[in-house]
């Protein structure tokens, strides 16, 4: 039994909202909290005052950063609708949140443009056999017909998209839909239920359409099949039973449509829910969950909440988790749950034990990590999905505004990459950076806003520092002598050094041909750390490659020689040599591999060879039809802000991952910028 009131025997459903960014998401959540008396008053997007874009970022930018959570009662049923960010940028949040939920409403509209952003939905959707109804929305401002949206959104789309509802047209404006399932017209009313009108008008058009939509679901009921070809009509149980099974079982893609804003057609998306959407039952079957007696849910999302600590929704798959429960995650480690919290976006309300079924945030579990699943068993329950985030693509150098904050920097950034596993940190020794990756500009841009919002901590960020080398052209053998006097002992260290380029990657060797003790045997590694300090920093200024040095002579005093005048003689040894060794500046090259629709491949191609890129060649992107992966060679520094461009050439999907391959010499005018900017710097 789900908490207020809920007594289905089905148990509380939990829906996820996703589809494109900007289809109207966040708008429909608020028109069905507002339809079902969850809220008083429909809020928008644009004033924010919308329960789904309640956290300051998403109110900042006018649109939904992270998932966002709230709970309602229609006829006696609890629902919980996860709306999800459309954004290519954050669409982690919505992949690690569908293993939870029993189906999932694709908002998306009729723009032939977004119709690539919608098949990166429908594919996770279809990986993970989510069940899926799809919501067309703005229906009041389409200028298609129907059935010809559908022949555009259909190739986004793995299984038949079956369209469930036909428009009523007066003047040009959609006014109403016939239910083809239910054989009812309705009259739209603005923020009110529609009206039943007689079908006698539009039965023609209704009869077409129905038996279009019943050929579908016969593709897979021989007793359908039969009754179609025999011209009985099949009983309006026995559709409604094909279309629930056929939907659970993720062969069809029932289409509805309506106008989130108005709350047109919400009423019929929420029915439709209740009676065909899959309960909790099927969604343990799906994700193949053993209870043995054991509570097990599944964490949707962390969030660090100002005062009530960190929390994490879950979705309780079985059994039943009240305050003081005992929950372990996959780590073995068990953490004491310290509340059982209902969530309506950013607000909280402490609550009773959750069944099966519920979605709710369960408070203070320190161990707990999105994706994992939590049982209260002995033994850590196998997983039951496993989300990996998406390559980064993009990256800054974040620090302190601050030097006092610098411990607090790293306690925000742990945070924030348990609220968000696509971000990642890599701390690079070298640079003295600390390194932020993420999925994009304006995902980055939100970590930080975050980072002094939420967590307090102001920051400052740049472009991380390209890793350049440098190395030699040519071979030279070089006295290093340190000789130092100044009362009692003194330092005495004298090395000859033949130094000679390695060919590309082999990275340093040192070697020693020291004959008659000329060099001391417990000497020479101190020689050889000198020699290693020398090449930290080369005459352009990077550190120094592809060397190998060999000390071939040298002297020593008996009384004035020590380990660090040998290293002291080594690091002048090699530190005059470079500069008379003809020495290039290195830049790292990377493959890189693109994907993007076929329509922006050339744009992709010309932004490629804008950008210093050798392009190794294209093919179609395996198992996703009217897409190309392009394959190619880049410089590091062309790479950094490569994502943008390839975005705004691919309408937001385009995407790409990378892998460093060698280093290859760079000459000329650029190479002297970089030389230059590197002294300035220093």
């Amino acid at each position: 039994m789900g908490q207020n009131g809920g007594t289905s025997p089905r148990g509380p459903r939990c829906v996820a909202l996703v589809g494109p960014f900007q289809s109207g998401k966040t708008t429909l959540l608020e028109a069905m909290l507002a339809r079902t008396g969850a809220i008083q008053r429909q809020g928008t997007v644009e004033a924010g005052t919308a329960v789904g874009d309640g956290g300051a970022e998403s109110r900042h930018h006018r649109m939904s950063v992270e998932l966002s959570v709230a709970s309602t009662n229609f006829l006696g049923d609890v629902y919980t609708f996860v709306d999800c960010p459309g954004s290519i940028e954050f669409i982690h949040d919505m992949r690690a949140a569908l293993p939870g939920v029993d189906a999932a409403v694709v908002v998306c509209e009729a723009d032939e443009r977004k119709v690539p952003q919608l098949q990166l939905v429908l594919r996770e959707l279809e990986e993970l056999h989510v069940p899926r109804f799809l919501f067309l929305n703005k229906i009041d401002k389409a200028d298609k017909r129907v059935r010809e949206t559908l022949k555009i959104l259909q190739p986004a789309s793995r299984v038949p998209l079956v369209l469930r509802q036909i428009p009523i047209w007066s003047n040009d404006i959609i006014t109403g839909f016939v239910d083809l399932a239910l054989e009812r017209a309705f009259i739209y009313k603005e923020h009110a239920a529609s009206e039943v009108v007689a079908l006698d008008e539009h039965l023609d058009r209704e009869k077409e359409a129905r038996f279009s939509m019943l050929e579908k679901l016969a593709d897979h009921d021989d007793e359908l099949m039969e009754q179609l070809l025999e011209d009985i009509p099949p009983p309006r149980d026995k559709v409604f039973d094909d279309l629930a099974k056929e939907l659970r079982d993720g062969i069809i893609c029932p289409v509805l449509i309506g106008s989130a804003t108005r709350t047109n057609g919400v009423l019929r998306l929420l029915k439709a829910l209740r009676h065909e959407a899959p309960a909790i039952a099927d969604t343990v079957k799906r994700l193949g969950v053993a209870a043995k007696g054991d509570a097990i849910a599944y964490v949707m999302k962390t969030l660090h909440t100002t005062h009530g600590g960190k929390m994490s929704i879950a979705r309780v798959l079985a059994g039943s988790i009240g305050e003081g429960a005992m929950l372990m995650g996959s780590s073995g480690t068990a953490d004491r749950v310290s509340g059982v919290f209902k969530l309506t976006g950013q607000t909280s309300e402490k609550r009773g034990t959750a069944g099966p079924g519920d979605t709710v945030a369960l408070g203070k579990l320190d161990h707990a990590r999105t994706g994992e699943t939590l049982a209260s068993g002995k033994e850590p329950h196998a997983p039951v999905a496993g989300i990996a985030p998406y390559p980064p693509v993009l990256a800054i150098a974040v620090a302190a505004k601050e030097r006092k904050d610098d411990v607090k920097l790293g306690q925000a950034l742990h945070k924030l990459f348990e609220e968000d596993p696509s971000l990642s940190v890599v701390h690079n020794p070298e640079a003295q950076e600390v390194i932020v990756w993420g999925q994009g500009e304006m995902h980055l841009r939100v970590a930080t806003e975050r980072l002094a919002g939420r967590f307090g901590v102001a920051s400052t960020s740049r472009r991380p520092t390209v890793g350049y080398r440098e190395t030699i052209r040519k071979g030279i053998v070089q006295r290093g002598r340190h000789k130092k006097q100044s009362g009692g002992h003194g330092q005495f260290g004298d090395v000859v050094l033949d130094i000679k380029p390695l060919p590309r990657g082999s990275g340093f060797s040192f070697d020693e041909e020291i004959t008659g003790g000329v060099v001391p045997r417990n000497y020479i590694p101190s020689v050889e750390e000198g020699v290693i300090d020398g090449l930290k920093t080369g005459p352009l200024g990077f550190p120094v490659v592809d060397v190998a040095v060999t000390l071939i002579d040298g002297s020593y005093h008996t009384v004035d020689s020590s380990d660090q005048a040998f290293r002291t003689a080594g690091r002048i040894g090699i530190v005059e040599a470079l500069p008379q060794s003809h020495p290039v500046l290195l830049e790292p090259i990377y493959t890189v591999e693109i994907v993007c629709p076929s329509e922006a491949t050339a744009k992709i191609n010309a932004i490629l060879s804008g950008r210093r890129g050798q392009i190794l060649g294209f093919d179609t992107r395996e198992g996703w039809p009217g897409w190309d992966t392009v394959k190619a060679m880049m410089p590091e520094s062309e790479i950094g802000d490569l994502i943008v461009e390839i975005r705004s050439a691919t309408a937001g999907v385009g995407s790409f991952a990378f892998k460093f391959d060698h280093m290859a010499e760079l000459t000329g005018k650029q190479a002297d910028q970089i030389v230059a900017a590197r002294r300035a710097a220093e």
